[in-house]
């Protein structure tokens, strides 16, 4: 009936007077509502406003950062003092967290894993399997066959053993001096 009645007056030219205002009430309401969004938008995420509040930050963070540098003038002992970590806390001797240096130490960290498992894959194919289970070859054969891939031998050496990869005997293992040493591969 509503649908006929309103096409009946379309075709006659006078509006529904009921339907008319509806429709501009929500239309007023709807505009009224986008714009104090818009405004409010506007206003919190302004380009110059959140310029002038990420500037605003950096300032401070940067006064706090020379009250804790000793090479600054505003340099503040006490504040650095109880600031500092020490030896068994979390984070101690390791550089902050999303820093540019921490970032450059989590990839030396992988390419020294990824070093010392070539080291333990080149061991593996350089000797055959003992009866007990494990590989071992000769620092001077090793050295000889991985120093065209890494000049730096015996330092991978001494990081594998550390995390338990390779076992020797020795503090350190010197080139002609040591080539006699048996290295053992654990893993």
């Amino acid at each position: 009936d509503f649908l006929m009645e309103m096409k009946a007056q379309a075709l006659v030219g006078s509006p529904v007077p009921e339907q008319d205002s509806v429709k501009r009430l929500k239309t007023s309401n709807a505009s009224r509502f986008t714009e104090e969004l818009s405004t409010k938008a506007h206003r919190k995420f302004s380009p110059v406003h959140s310029l002038k509040g990420r500037w605003q930050d950096w300032a401070d963070q940067h006064v706090v950062t020379q009250k804790l540098n000793p090479f600054s003038e505003e340099f503040d002992y006490e504040l650095a003092m109880s600031n500092r970590l020490h030896k068994g806390e979390d984070g101690y001797g390791r550089p902050k967290e999303g820093t540019k240096t921490a970032e450059r130490a989590k990839r030396a960290e992988a390419h020294i894993h990824r070093e010392m498992r070539d080291m333990c894959f080149i061991i593996e194919t350089m000797a055959p399997m003992r009866r007990d289970g494990k590989i071992q070859v000769t620092f001077g054969e090793l050295f000889e066959r991985y120093v065209r891939i890494s000049d730096k031998v015996v330092g991978i050496l001494m990081r594998a053993r550390k995390h338990g990869m390779v076992d020797f005997d020795g503090e350190m293992l010197w080139q002609g001096r040591d080539d006699h040493v048996i290295i053992t591969l654990l893993k």
